[in-house]
């Protein structure tokens, strides 16, 4: 078994399900844990619109209202928003590729970047900038970030994203011996309920 996360690390719902995720990968240590870039938003240069940046915020205080995750709100004084999170997602492949296993900590120093540090990933250099952080060479993370391969490798994650039928995030299943995938939480969920959807799950199968 292994568990399937489809997610993107510019999705502020994802931002509050991190702490599910630790619990998740605490508790069930010996269950790893494949991760898949969904993609909310394709590149672009143009600024954010001032209706959907409003949208966004109001979103983030209904989080940080439900679930108790904080938000930094200067992003939208300091930065100048752009609906892209696809450099965001090669950013967590190019991470990958370059040391095996550093998937999640790309995922969090990103999330913690933009959510509480109010820096923009969808620019290059605020991503450059957690690559270096995380003791990855600068010039070769941007070099792999703008190659083909990693821009395949997204569309492999997209597509797969989109066959399996996730076409919200956080989307976390339970890939059983026989290649059943089982949703766990389809949206977000806190702990409990996830725990208890895995419970019923392990004990079925």
């Amino acid at each position: 078994m292994n568990f399937l996360y489809v997610m993107d690390p510019m999705c502020s719902w994802c931002w509050a399900f991190a702490p599910t995720m630790k619990q998740l990968q605490q508790q069930y240590p010996d269950i790893s844990v494949e991760y898949l870039m969904g993609g909310l938003a394709p590149d672009s240069d143009a600024p954010m619109p001032q209706p959907l940046q409003q949208t966004i915020q109001s979103t983030w205080r209904h989080i940080n209202q439900h679930t108790g995750t904080s938000f930094n709100h200067d992003f939208w004084t300091t930065c100048q928003p752009r609906r892209s999170t696809y450099p965001a997602c090669r950013a967590v492949l190019a991470a990958e590729q370059l040391r095996e296993g550093c998937t999640s900590d790309m995922i969090n120093a990103i999330q913690q970047a933009y959510y509480l540090d109010a820096k923009n990933p969808s620019d290059i250099s605020t991503l450059s900038n957690i690559a270096v952080n995380l003791g990855l060479d600068e010039d070769t993370f941007i070099q792999l970030m703008e190659s083909e391969s990693i821009e395949t490798l997204l569309q492999q994650h997209l597509k797969l994203s989109r066959q399996i039928g996730a076409n919200g995030f956080p989307s976390l299943y339970l890939a059983t011996d026989n290649n059943t995938l089982v949703p766990i939480s389809l949206g977000y969920s806190d702990w409990e309920t996830v725990e208890r959807k895995l419970k019923q799950e392990i004990m079925r199968g």
